[in-house]
């Protein structure tokens, strides 16, 4: 009676302890199960996470194997990918075509294009911008070139002409005192023989008549057998048509008055003082002449037609010669 006593009481404790054992493996389950949960959250199956198999069912007590497979119920581990991880991905493609780091399109990345486009073109790129500034026109380059321009266009060509770089002047009739004797500036004076200085190097054909002047002292009969009788009266002084050209006929008249001893070019046909007039206005319209359209060829005047030849490439005669008139535009 005792043994089988004792026997009862062996069996029912070890029935407390397989119990207590079974219920500690049940806990151990659910912790496990639990972690496992957590860990697949990221995953975006937060609904399955929490859920191992075989957690509420009593069937195979303290099977370890079933644990396991609640891990592989939230695959936490084997997904490996929390969310956004894919995306990352994706932006190092991103970097690898030379655009920014972030993954949609950010601001200013097709501008970065065009930057790069530009600069395979070999062409400066703007400071954080995708134009570039215009090569080889700085501020003012427009004038500049104008002037370039024009200073090339009346340059002389091999036979000493201009190139006519002016706008087409119009010839005007003048209303002058040409009956008068001028008193603004002293004539000049006869020197028998005297030629033009700095002539010699006035090149080509145009220059000839400057070249070869020289002034001679003459009576009226001499001028007119020589020149046809175009002798004409200007402002105290007479001129003999030559060749084109207007000179001063030196002995015509006594106590004549000259105020350029030297050809004067016969432009449009026009008496000297005509002539005269007309470049002085033409020179007025471009700046280079500020004083009175007199008519005269006086130290001003003959001072505004060096410079403009000057400006224009032009032999510096001083005076009123041919390439000079064409590149005014009056021709």
């Amino acid at each position: 009676m005792r043994i089988f006593f004792v026997l009862i009481c062996s069996l029912a404790l070890a029935c407390v302890a397989l119990g207590a054992q079974e219920e500690q493996g049940k806990k151990k389950e659910q912790k496990k199960g639990a972690q496992a949960g957590q860990v697949s959250q990221p995953g975006g199956k937060p609904k399955g996470a929490g859920k191992p198999t075989g957690v509420g069912k009593p069937t195979g007590v303290g099977q370890p194997g079933q644990v396991g497979k609640a891990k592989g119920a939230g695959k936490p581990t084997g997904a490996g990918k929390p969310t956004g991880v894919s995306q990352p991905a994706e932006v190092g493609k991103a970097k690898g075509a030379g655009k920014p780091t972030r993954v949609g399109k950010p601001t200013g990345v097709g501008k970065s294009a065009e930057v790069t486009q530009q600069t395979e073109v070999g062409k400066p790129a703007g400071k954080g911008k995708g134009k570039v500034p215009e090569t080889g026109k700085p501020t003012g380059a427009g004038k500049a070139t104008e002037a370039a321009t024009a200073t090339t266009a009346a340059k002389l060509t091999a036979t000493g002409k201009g190139t006519g770089a002016g706008k087409p002047f119009k010839a005007q009739h003048f209303n002058l005192a040409t009956k008068t004797t001028p008193t603004k500036f002293a004539a000049v004076n006869f020197q028998q023989g005297r030629h033009i200085e700095g002539s010699q190097n006035w090149q080509g054909s145009n220059y000839t008549v400057f070249r070869n002047y020289s002034s001679q002292w003459h009576d009226q009969d001499w001028w007119r057998g020589h020149y046809n009788n175009r002798v004409v009266f200007v402002y105290g002084g007479w001129y003999a048509w030559n060749a084109g050209y207007w000179i001063p006929a030196w002995g015509y008249a006594p106590n004549a008055y000259y105020a350029y001893d030297g050809p004067i070019y016969g432009y449009n046909n026009l008496p000297p003082d005509q002539v005269i007039a007309n470049v002085q206005t033409a020179l007025q319209q471009q700046g280079y002449y500020q004083g009175e359209v007199d008519g005269l060829l006086g130290p001003q005047t003959r001072s505004a037609v060096a410079d403009y030849q000057r400006a224009n490439g032009l032999a510096e005669t001083a005076a009123i010669d041919q390439p000079t008139l064409e590149s005014l535009g009056m021709t």
